[in-house]
């Protein structure tokens, strides 16, 4: 006589046991087997997904660069060339002798470095006195600070074509320079960085060594706020680079000219000629790719902790 126990087990009539009817293993196995499947279902598919819209969004990068190396007709052909050809040197060669491309773009690399330090700089100064101290008219000052952020750069123009006139920078760098040494954007991102990275420990601790506003500055706001500074340090170069209608007015000497200017003579001057347009428009995106390359990884930190924080 065998007895079944609760947990399904055999039991004979002298108390041994034997194991209950089990399910054959071979019954499992698919099941074990679809079980990873479900689960790396989702990831590449997310994956693939992501990796299709990464060759949607760099295609237009792409044919411009396969376009600067084919003649103009190659813009009209049915299906358009998806392929290099053989006349990006003679694209080159022909930009190069219409424009003097090599000084304008040393007048955009002075102009846009200089902003992107002097924009560092004073933004961060001032997002750090707006962060971390208190003073008469804080409250009221950074809100004129945020009123200039809201207002159109299109409404400062002439104001400032005027002020640049009557103090004879017009023509020269330091009109470019100048009006965008600070920005309302900057000191707003650095301020909400302060605020969640420089604790008050540090600030007080800072204070019984004898810091004061620069040494803070110095040595407890700025090693904390590196990725922030690298963003906005990317930020201010790449939009100082692509500046175009300032530069356009306030700039009428030819060997002052920055590279977005120069290159937007090529079409009065020759027509519409795409292959050319495209081989300029190589020659300005290219040192942007490399300094966003360079400064990928502090870019997205800088984003990320921001978005976190």
């Amino acid at each position: 006589m065998t007895l079944t126990s609760p947990g399904g087990t055999l039991q004979s009539a002298d108390g041994t046991a034997s194991a209950g009817p089990r399910r054959p293993a071979a019954r499992n196995r698919p099941a074990a087997r679809r079980r990873p499947v479900r689960r790396l279902l989702p990831g590449f598919v997310r994956h693939l997904l992501l990796g299709i819209g990464a060759l949607i969004a760099l295609f237009p990068l792409y044919w411009m660069y396969v376009l600067s190396s084919h003649r103009s007709a190659a813009i009209y052909q049915f299906p358009p060339p998806l392929l290099f050809g053989d006349k990006m040197a003679e694209n080159f060669s022909t930009v190069m002798n219409t424009v003097n491309v090599f000084g304008a773009m040393g007048n955009t690399i002075i102009v846009a470095t200089t902003v992107t330090v002097l924009v560092l700089l004073i933004d961060s100064l001032a997002a750090f006195a707006f962060a971390k101290f208190s003073f008469r008219g804080k409250n009221l000052l950074f809100l004129v600070v945020m009123a200039t952020f809201l207002l159109p750069s299109q409404l400062s123009t002439i104001p400032q074509f005027l002020l640049m006139a009557k103090i004879g920078w017009v023509g020269q760098l330091q009109a470019v320079i100048v009006p965008s040494l600070a920005g309302a954007f900057g000191i707003f991102w650095l301020r909400q960085y302060f605020q969640n990275s420089v604790h008050l420990e540090l600030m007080e601790a800072a204070t019984l060594d004898g810091c004061g506003f620069l040494r803070q500055y110095w040595h407890v706001a700025l090693p904390s706020a590196r990725a922030a500074l690298s963003f906005l340090a990317i930020f201010t170069f790449i939009g100082s680079w692509n500046d175009f209608m300032w530069p356009l007015i306030v700039l009428n000497n030819p060997d002052q000219l920055t590279l977005q200017v120069v290159l937007s003579q090529l079409q009065t001057t020759h027509g519409t000629d795409y292959g050319m347009l495209m081989t300029s428009a190589v020659i300005a995106v290219t040192p942007l790719l490399i300094v966003f390359v360079i400064g990928a990884r502090q870019f997205i930190n800088g984003i990320t902790d921001g978005a976190v924080k």
